[in-house]
């Protein structure tokens, strides 16, 4: 069996490379990756926090299919955004996207 803390590493560089994305990523898209990979990175947390807890509750892949759907949504959303900025902006990168400035 694999020991908890190999799941929490995994996690751990999962969610890191998802936040230094988001950081460094100019493309509204790669921001949308790097946010979903980020959720991703905290599945496996609760999923494997569910696995070596108490086996009785299905509590931990509860969240997980939650989450699941908060990203789903998420999705959805931020693509619908990014194309309607990239229709009237003719760009995606994150830098020159000032709709909201007077």
């Amino acid at each position: 069996m694999i020991p908890l803390s190999w799941y929490l590493v995994l996690s751990a560089a999962l969610f890191s490379i998802g936040l230094f994305g988001v950081l460094v990523r100019r493309n509204a898209v790669a921001i949308l990756l790097s946010v979903e990979l980020m959720l991703n990175a905290v599945n496996v947390n609760l999923v494997a926090f569910w696995r070596y807890g108490n086996n009785a509750s299905m509590a931990g892949q509860v969240f997980a299919i939650i989450v699941f759907a908060v990203a789903a949504a998420e999705v959805a959303v931020g693509l619908s955004l990014i194309y309607s900025i990239y229709r009237r902006r003719s760009t995606v990168i994150a830098d020159e996207l000032d709709l909201m400035k007077w």
